[in-house]
């Protein structure tokens, strides 16, 4: 009989954490081996998702285990496994290089990632396990996290609702400085009308898990900018440590008059110009701070179209005092921050401003 052209002579080799992101992005890929909805809640940086079963087979098979034991569950389980990895050679990985080098993990480093790095160094690849998975990495993730908080110098960019925060961080970014948005990590705006129209927040594990590769690819040397935020971004915390550490940085501070902050947000939420419903609806969210008078007086004034009149109201009435009482309670250095003056909100504005920034502050 003629023997498969499998490589035997490859035992098995595996990597415990903790892993630099360097030496994660050292491998030619990152194979997640657990269920979509395991990897959709967080996953390595980079990761693929690669299941060797998939939500609802897996789903069967632990109740099988629960049910009949461990020998039943792999005898059903085997077979899917094994379509599943062979789908995966044959589909998604047939044109990689004999030299190629993958990273396979999966819950807790046992047989799901087992099964699929035996296969790939069968063929000859040199397939690497992470010890203890994707709950030892989430381990290191918690543990890092109070030390690269620390690790850095920020200097935190503050100023009213409307005055281009976000955008000054967007325009850093791509000027060369070094930026941790968290408001586009948290896939949030940051205020009880910041959710986006068509991007849910991520997991609170996701959302970590983020800013420790963030962090992680900082250079210490260099100031890293990020905006005031408060403990939460919409649904998600923000580590105790890098709040702590930015409310106890220098300060930038924004200045916009009303009309250009009117304008800017009519920009930065024209999801709400399509669909006038639903900022009725979030506006109802606001009635016990302001009753029901100021709530039909806002309504009356989306009712007519009046978008200026509305969000002018809005920034005086709800953002600006809010705001105020936050930013002077929390961050020390607010209201003695220098000031930088808004007025031409355009990526070319933007940019402007942030080359100035980086050449004096960074």
């Amino acid at each position: 009989m003629t023997e498969l052209p499998f490589h035997r002579e490859r035992a098995e080799a595996a990597v415990a954490t903790p892993l630099s992101l360097a030496e994660l992005s050292a491998f030619g890929a990152i194979l997640d081996a657990r269920s979509p909805s395991e990897y959709a809640e967080d996953h390595l940086p980079g990761a693929i998702n690669t299941p060797v079963l998939d939500d609802e087979e897996r789903a069967v098979v632990g109740t099988i285990y629960k049910q009949r034991g461990a020998f039943e569950a792999k005898r059903v389980g085997a077979p899917l496994v094994a379509r599943n990895i062979a789908r995966h050679v044959d589909e998604r990985f047939c044109d990689r290089p004999r030299d190629w080098r993958p990273l396979v993990y999966c819950w807790r480093g046992g047989g799901r990632s087992g099964s699929l790095a035996h296969v790939l160094r069968q063929v000859g690849w040199d397939a690497i396990r992470l010890e203890g998975g994707y709950k030892a990495f989430r381990r290191q993730v918690v543990a890092d996290l109070d030390g690269l908080a620390s690790r850095f110098r920020y200097r935190v960019i503050c100023g009213a609702t409307g005055s281009g925060k976000s955008r000054l961080l967007e325009a850093l970014d791509a000027s060369g400085a070094q930026v941790l948005d968290l408001e586009r990590l948290a896939a949030h705006r940051g205020s009880v009308l910041g959710e986006l129209p068509d991007a849910p927040q991520p997991s609170q594990k996701s959302f970590e898990t983020s800013i420790w590769a963030a962090l992680s690819a900082f250079d210490a040397a260099r100031t890293v900018f990020v905006e005031s935020e408060s403990k939460k971004v919409g649904d998600l915390r923000v580590p105790d440590a890098l709040i702590a550490r930015m409310r106890d940085s220098d300060c930038l501070r924004l200045e916009a008059s009303t009309a250009t902050r009117v304008k800017l947000l009519m920009e930065d939420y024209e999801h709400f110009v399509r669909d006038p419903r639903a900022l009725a609806a979030k506006l109802d969210l606001l009635r016990s701070l302001h009753g029901a008078e100021r709530i039909d007086a806002w309504k009356a004034l989306l009712q007519r179209g009046d978008w200026d009149g509305l969000v002018a109201d809005l920034l005086e009435s709800h953002y600006d005092p809010a705001y105020r009482r936050s930013l002077f309670r929390n961050y020390r250095d607010a209201q003695h921050a220098a000031a930088l003056v808004v007025g031409d909100i355009s990526p070319a504005g933007f940019l402007a401003l942030a080359r100035r920034i980086a050449r004096d502050h960074g």
